[in-house]
């Protein structure tokens, strides 16, 4: 039995994440969910987001699975995901982006996974607001230190890299790329320009790389802006990918894009001993209630977990069940449909019971093959 914090999110979060869950037990392992609400939907009663006992489920249960919640822009509260990620060191975002015949894209056979770390570079969070005096004394040591000259009015948000974050989502993504066959490796980076933060990035990455040196994994590094460019014109030259944490979030919604979009890309926040999953996409609360949104997403963060969970044929059924159903095309939302329009798209419930029919057929046809011949 396995102990997993449960938080539906807000926005079109409870719809998909209830199709999710709905997923994992057709599957039959045995689950024992710890409900727990965070986001918008309990700020008026909570007064915040993300309240202690959200965290403090997570902490016990060490495993957690999470529908979207929504992160206002320009004002309001940070994001309630990056703060998961620093509450609980949760160090390595993993994205998988592989695509799925049936599903509407410029590319196939695309098969990438987006290692990105979590904790610090921009999204530090290390920031200071124009024309306050923090700002503005800030401003002055860094005109004095560097000689540079920074514009009067100006905002600051400083990027730290350090070698220890460096080495240790390095390092991840080896380990990962040893552990599930994967061919190679490359650090992504801007060190011709930024020479002492993503610089130090580098150095540590190919310092890390030679401890894998024996284990048959290439390693090699592209400037962020190549990256992208490679990745569009010749995706299939590429396995894992490793990044700071800003170009990790950017490089992993151009990689979406490539297998189809953030409505068929998963996502996994791992820390030493503790992992929350989650879908990629935000919680596109303007469909909220109206059974529409696409469940793909979160499923596949669904098969994230249990394989993390150490059930590994659960996660390969499940994963079957959903790519069976998006070959198909018959019991797809309208966003899997070559026409957006087309009358015969089904909703967020229905695709989920056509998984979980896909599951049962898949079991009965194992159950035929294992009964002896008369």
């Amino acid at each position: 039995m396995h102990r997993v914090t449960f938080i539906p999110g807000d926005g079109t979060g409870p719809e998909v994440a209830w199709a999710m869950r709905r997923c994992v037990e057709a599957t039959g392992v045995a689950i024992e969910w710890e409900e727990q609400h965070a986001g918008l939907d309990v700020m008026a009663d909570k007064g915040t987001p993300l309240p202690d006992e959200v965290l403090d489920s997570i902490r016990r249960n060490r495993v957690a699975i999470k529908g979207p919640i929504t992160t206002p822009v320009g004002s309001g509260f940070r994001s309630v995901n990056v703060a998961l990620r620093k509450e609980l060191d949760l160090y390595a975002c993993l994205r998988p982006c592989k695509y799925y015949p049936g599903v509407r894209s410029r590319y196939q056979g695309v098969d990438l996974v987006i290692v990105r770390e979590n904790t610090e570079d921009l999204y530090a969070g290390i920031e200071f607001d124009r024309g306050t005096p923090a700002c503005e004394e800030v401003t002055e040591v860094i005109q004095r230190l560097s000689g540079k000259r920074v514009w009067p009015g100006s905002a600051l948000s400083l990027k730290p890299i350090s070698e220890y974050a460096s080495e240790r989502i390095v390092r991840f993504a080896f380990e990962y790329a040893k552990q599930h066959g994967r061919r190679k490796v490359t650090a992504v980076h801007k060190a011709n320009i930024m020479k002492y933060t993503d610089g130090l990035f580098l150095a540590v990455a190919r310092r890390v790389a030679e401890d894998y040196a024996g284990e048959g994994i290439e390693f090699e590094d592209r400037i962020v802006d190549n990256m992208c460019m490679q990745l569009v014109q010749k995706p299939e030259l590429y396995d894992v990918l490793v990044l700071p944490n800003l170009y990790g979030d950017i490089i992993s919604d151009l990689a979406c894009g490539l297998v189809g979009g953030l409505g068929v890309a998963p996502g996994a926040n791992l820390g030493d001993g503790i992992a929350v999953f989650e879908p990629t996409h935000g919680s596109a609360p303007k469909y909220k209630g109206q059974n529409k949104v696409n469940p793909t997403a979160t499923i596949l963060s669904a098969v994230l977990m249990l394989d993390y969970l150490g059930e590994k044929e659960a996660a390969r059924r499940l994963e079957n069940a959903v790519a069976a159903v998006i070959r198909e095309g018959k019991y797809v939302t309208y966003d899997m449909k070559p026409d957006r329009d087309d009358p015969t798209a089904v909703g967020t419930c229905e695709m989920a019971d056509a998984i979980i029919r896909e599951l049962s057929e898949q079991q009965g046809a194992c159950q035929d093959d294992a009964a002896p011949s008369a």
